[in-house]
């Protein structure tokens, strides 16, 4: 099982994204180079969602990242994942 946090967009615009980026940057790849990440990045639509190892990594990467801390990510919900693959 992994576990997933799928964030909104506050609709901030690019220059105040790219302003915060370098330090949501350091966080992410503070959790790339511990193992715990599977997979991150945006939506079309500036939404996001981040992919852990566990449900640890996750709720401990929310309390860090500055694009929550900052407000460019209005609202999160982190989820289990049953990521096992099912034939039909």
């Amino acid at each position: 099982m992994k576990t997933v946090v799928i964030g909104t967009s506050s609709g901030a615009g690019m220059d105040t994204i790219m302003a915060v980026y370098p330090r949501h940057k350091m966080v992410v790849d503070k959790y790339i180079q511990m193992g715990e990440v599977v997979g991150i990045g945006p939506f079309t639509d500036r939404g996001n969602m981040a992919i852990f190892k566990t449900r640890a990594a996750a709720e401990q990467f929310v309390t860090e990242d500055p694009f929550i801390l900052e407000g460019l990510v209005a609202s999160f919900e982190i989820k289990d994942w049953m990521d096992e693959m099912i034939v039909v």
